[in-house]
């Protein structure tokens, strides 16, 4: 038992934490040049100025030809995506999720370079997307790059590259803890200490950093008073109307990126096609257009009528979903928040036992919980917008119940639906791997040997005459491993050469102590289904054989604990 771990962290992971310092400070002073280049774009675009200064493309006095604005910055981008990089298509996460988990995490100069630069051109000629997709898809680049220059595995620079997602995201929103749950949730497929806390470290490098270079207030400071006992059934009705939402959101997305795929035009002119949508909705609704923070804080704050939101929500919701469905590059996680507190300030009127603020606050955490599949994420991310700390039971109840409708109704999230279209499932489900549950000692089987002096013609008459003829045997000297012998081998030696000599190159062995995981992993590499298990490595005394059928009995374990039902108590 002494041998045994919870962990499997090893001397590298200070060595990784160290790098994910670096690379906080590096994705956070992406963020910065993220947000300049927006608000550049914005003053370029909509008030022909050379200006870094924030401003609001709903400000502008142009007229009809701002509705020109949109289709030229999707010309851009669609130029740039041809002959730059496609990657910096989309809205950034699932082309991450994909770099992580089929691409070994690499990611190009290019899109670390062309990322930014787009989504800036979009978002500033009135894009309506967040900055938050883009810095994900940036920071991460950050992170691979850095990754691929130094001498790493693929798992850790996996880690590396969301540690510069996560990083960004601190850097925009200030809420480092939703960084960690969106890097466990929706990035990372794992929890263990190698990705977490490097990924920890970069947030908080982020965090503390972000004063200085970004601003140091909350983003969207929201003032709630303590639910009454009734709130739980309107968290229920919001998160129910929260999830339909989502859902709806989901379905209509990928229903017109499929029109748009059945267009007889190439895919560099969709974003064009897009930008018309947006220009035009930008006539009847100017809020709608741009990253819409102030339209956040207002809708949280109740300082838009209920008629007046309407409008400007439908129009966002259209637009949006056109720009998005076209292929061009933005956030949805902005555009998001705005869609579901514009839903809890619609619903709020009608939804007892808490205040008003309340219900915009709960439903936006609902929206994204479900439209991301990350509903840990959404919660800590609304309480770490808001720091609304009367919020969290309505914000855990309300998403739970968003998160459960995307769950039963939806096969896939927003997230991984675009990389299920190019053949590759993401299973979202974590879970403790069976074969992580039991050890080599648990499931070894005694070993059939053979003595190293042994003619072969006697050997090969032992080896037939057990219960299961094997392809490898253990050759042994007393209880010593001395090696493994092919069958083939046997049957093809002289016979009265001995075994002892016949041995095949060492190929490893196996320690009672480990994990079956671990023992899978060396059997794929070794490319072996069979591995012999000694006692120690220094005295190499053989205890015992491990086999793929073996491994397999903890995997059925594992299912008939999953599949059989059983009453226990009152028979």
């Amino acid at each position: 038992m002494k041998h045994k771990r919870d962990y499997t962290a090893d001397r590298r992971l200070p060595y990784l934490c160290a790098i994910a310092l670096l690379i906080g400070a590096l994705s956070t002073g992406a963020a910065w040049l993220l947000l300049k280049l927006i608000a550049l774009f914005t003053n370029l675009f909509y008030f022909q100025r050379l200006s870094f200064a924030a401003s609001s493309p709903a400000s502008h006095t142009l007229g009809w030809i701002a509705a020109l604005l949109p289709v030229a910055g999707g010309l851009i981008v669609g130029l740039m995506a041809r002959y730059g990089s496609d990657k910096i298509r989309g809205h950034g996460i699932p082309e991450a999720i994909e770099a992580i988990l089929f691409g070994k995490s690499r990611m190009s100069p290019r899109v670390a370079v062309l990322k930014p630069l787009s989504s800036g051109i979009v978002i500033g000629s009135g894009g309506p997307f967040g900055a938050e997709g883009p810095i994900i898809m940036t920071g991460g680049s950050v992170g691979s790059l850095l990754g691929q220059w130094l001498h790493l595995t693929a798992a850790e620079r996996k880690t590396l590259l969301v540690c510069g997602a996560c990083a960004g995201m601190t850097a925009i929103f200030g809420t480092p803890l939703a960084a960690v749950l969106l890097a466990v949730e929706l990035l990372l497929f794992e929890l263990r200490p190698r990705s977490l806390l490097p990924v920890a470290l970069a947030c908080a490098v982020a965090g503390f950093l972000r004063p200085w270079v970004l601003e140091a207030d909350v983003l969207f400071p929201l003032q709630v008073a303590a639910p009454a006992p009734m709130a739980l059934l309107s968290c229920l009705a919001a998160g129910l109307a929260s999830g339909s939402l989502a859902a709806l959101l989901t379905l209509a997305l990928y229903r017109i990126e499929d029109g748009f795929h059945r267009l007889p035009l190439h895919w560099m002119w969709w974003p064009a096609l897009g930008g018309i949508a947006v220009g035009l909705g930008g006539l009847l609704q100017p809020r709608a257009l741009g990253v819409g923070y102030d339209v956040i804080a207002d809708l949280l704050n109740q300082h838009i009528l209920v008629s007046a939101a309407v409008a400007l929500l439908v129009v966002k919701a259209v637009i949006w979903l056109l720009a998005l469905g076209s292929g061009t590059s933005g956030g949805v996680l902005a555009p998001l928040l705005m869609m579901g507190a514009g839903l809890g300030l619609v619903l709020a009127p009608w939804l007892p036992g808490g205040s008003p603020g309340l219900w915009p606050l709960v439903c936006m955490a609902g929206v994204l919980g479900s439209v991301l599949g990350a509903p840990l994420t959404a919660i800590v991310f609304a309480f770490g917008l808001t720091h609304a700390s009367n919020a969290l039971l309505p914000l855990i109840a309300t998403t739970a119940v968003a998160y459960g409708v995307n769950v039963l109704w939806m096969k896939r999230s927003i997230m991984t639906e675009k990389i299920a279209r190019r053949g590759l499932h993401v299973h979202r489900e974590y879970g403790v791997d069976p074969l992580e549950r039991v050890h080599v000692e648990d499931l070894m089987s005694a070993p059939q040997t053979l003595d190293a002096s042994l003619p072969a013609d006697a050997a090969l008459a032992q080896c037939r005459a057990g219960t299961h003829v094997h392809r490898y045997y253990p050759v042994t000297h007393g209880r010593q491993l001395l090696g493994m012998l092919a069958l083939r081998t046997l049957e093809a030696a002289d016979p009265a050469q001995v075994c002892g000599l016949l041995l095949e190159p060492d190929r490893g062995y196996l320690l009672p102590h480990l994990s079956a995981r671990t023992a899978a992993g060396m059997m794929a590499r070794l490319g072996v289904a069979r591995l012999p298990v000694v006692a120690g490595p220094e005295r190499r005394q053989l205890v015992g054989m491990l086999s793929l059928s073996d491994l397999a009995r903890a995997s059925a374990a594992h299912a008939e604990e999953e599949s059989v039902r059983e009453k226990l108590l009152g028979n």
